[in-house]
């Protein structure tokens, strides 16, 4: 199911123990914030490694899911095979899913979001939890890719990806890092 911004949409047993993993992982990083999605299910992730830290999750709205609109809900083998899918995957920068929020205005949400909590927090280490889509996103923004072959970035769930974002400079170190790596 393209769950979107449905809420209700928890992390099961295997998603929490991936969680714990992934702040196990982090547990010796030395984090100014933790900032998540308004979800659920980043916020539960979120917690899990703030909770390491003694730290609360801040949350960020220009983190969230992407809003696929009339698909919200829909089951995956219901759009397999039509053409619109098809379009929508294969043409992530101009296709859009029906009366859903364009790839480009997630990109620049979530690379936005980044900027400003570099500002915030200017050479300390911050923690951002988001969605797949978001972040394949914001990582084809800082590797110079367009959004249509953005698929080509695998972003696992409790994986982590890791940008150095200075203000004049970017790096990208580490993309798909599973849990516990």
């Amino acid at each position: 199911m393209l769950a979107g911004r449905t809420p209700g949409h928890a992390l099961d047993a295997i998603g929490r123990a991936e969680a714990v993993q992934l702040a196990d992982a982090l547990a010796a990083r030395p984090l100014a914030a933790v900032v998540a999605s308004p979800l659920e299910r980043t916020q539960e992730t979120a917690a899990a490694i703030a909770g390491r830290h003694g730290m609360p999750v801040e949350t960020d709205p220009a983190l969230v899911e992407i809003d696929f609109g009339a698909w919200t809900g829909a089951a995956l083998d219901s759009l397999h095979g039509t053409e619109a899918w098809r379009c929508y995957n294969a043409f992530r920068g101009t296709a859009c899913s029906p009366d859903g929020e364009p790839m480009l205005a997630v990109q620049m949400r979530a690379v936005s979001a980044m900027v400003r909590l570099r500002e915030a927090h200017p050479g300390a280490e911050v923690v951002l939890v988001s969605h797949a889509d978001v972040i394949k996103a914001a990582l084809a923004h800082f590797l110079a890719m367009p959004l249509d072959l953005f698929q080509r970035i695998e972003i696992a769930p409790a994986s982590r990806s890791l940008v150095r974002l200075g203000a004049d400079w970017v790096r990208v170190e580490a993309i798909n890092l599973p849990p516990g790596a």
